[in-house]
C-alpha cells in the first residue's frame, strides 16, 4: 500500500519540471492527482505522460476566481482535496535600481498571493473532510539574499512567513502546513547552467526524485506531527560554500 494510497492532490505549476516530478511521485504511491499550469498544451501534455490517475486544470495562482474553478474541478473529479502543493512560481531578474515596479508585482503575485489563494481556497473543503496538507515551495532564496532577484527572495521569504502563520491558525482544523527550500535542481529550465555546482558541498544539482520524496514524506501519515516547520534541501549549499 502506497504512503499516499487514496489521497488526492492538487499540484500546481505540475505540467513540468519539479512539479510534475512531484505528481509522478504522489501517484506511484497511490494518490489522484490534478496538475494545474498556465498553458493549455504544456498541462494536457503532463495528464498524457502521468497516466490515468491525473487530470488537468488551467490556473494562474494570482486569480481567486481560477482557483475556485480549479478546486471545484477536483472535488467534481475526485471528490475530495487531502494534499495541496503550492509549487507553481516565477523568477525575474533586475538590478534593484532598475527593477520595475511590473516585475515586483509579478513575482509577488505568483509567489506568494498564489499560494495565499490556494491555501484560502482550500481550507473549507480540508476543514470539512477531517484534515488535510498543504506544502509550499519556497526556496533556498527565502533564507538568503540572491543577487538581482529582489522580487523572486521577498516573495519566498514571505511564503516561509506565510507557512509558519497557516500552520499555526490551521492546527485546530487539523492542517498542516510545512515549506520546503529547494536548491537547484535538474529541470528544463535549468538545462543551461552548470550542473556541476562547484560551490556546492555535494558538488551537484538535485535530481526531481530527491525533491519528490520529501514531498512523500511530508504529505503522507508517516508525519502527523510535522507542521510550521521548512525543509532545505540543496546538497549543502546553505550550509556553507566550499572552495572550487
Amino acid at each position: 500500500m502506497g504512503r499516499v494510497e487514496g489521497k488526492i492532490a492538487l499540484v500546481t505549476g505540475g505540467s513540468q519540471g519539479l512539479g510534475e516530478a512531484i505528481a509522478r511521485a504522489l501517484i506511484e504511491d497511490g494518490a489522484r492527482v490534478v496538475v494545474t499550469g498556465r498553458n493549455p498544451e504544456n498541462v494536457d501534455a503532463a495528464v498524457v505522460r502521468l497516466g490515468e490517475n491525473a487530470r488537468g486544470a488551467i490556473l494562474e495562482v494570482s486569480d481567486v476566481a481560477q482557483w475556485d474553478d480549479a478546486v471545484n474541478y477536483t472535488l467534481e473529479q475526485f471528490g475530495k482535496i487531502d494534499i495541496l502543493v503550492n509549487n507553481a512560481g516565477i523568477a525575474n531578474f533586475g538590478h534593484l535600481a532598475d527593477y520595475t515596479h511590473e516585475q515586483w508585482h509579478a513575482a509577488i503575485d505568483t509567489n506568494l498571493h498564489g499560494p495565499f489563494n490556494g491555501i484560502k481556497a482550500v481550507i473549507p473543503h480540508m476543514s470539512e473532510a477531517g484534515g488535510g496538507v498543504i506544502l509550499n515551495v519556497a526556496s533556498i532564496a527565502s533564507q538568503r539574499a540572491a543577487q538581482n532577484l529582489a522580487g523572486y527572495v521577498s516573495s519566498k521569504f514571505g511564503l516561509r512567513g506565510l507557512t509558519k502563520q497557516a500552520a499555526i491558525d490551521l492546527a485546530e482544523l487539523n492542517i498542516r502546513v510545512n515549506s520546503i527550500n529547494p536548491g537547484a535542481f535538474v529541470t528544463p529550465l535549468t538545462e543551461g547552467l552548470d550542473q556541476t555546482q562547484k560551490h556546492v558541498p555535494q558538488k551537484r544539482m538535485g535530481q526531481p526524485w530527491e525533491m519528490a520524496n520529501l514531498v512523500l514524506f511530508l504529505a503522507s501519515d508517516e508525519s502527523p506531527f510535522i507542521t510550521g516547520s521548512e525543509f532545505t534541501i540543496d546538497g549543502g549549499e546553505t550550509a556553507g560554500r566550499v572552495k572550487h
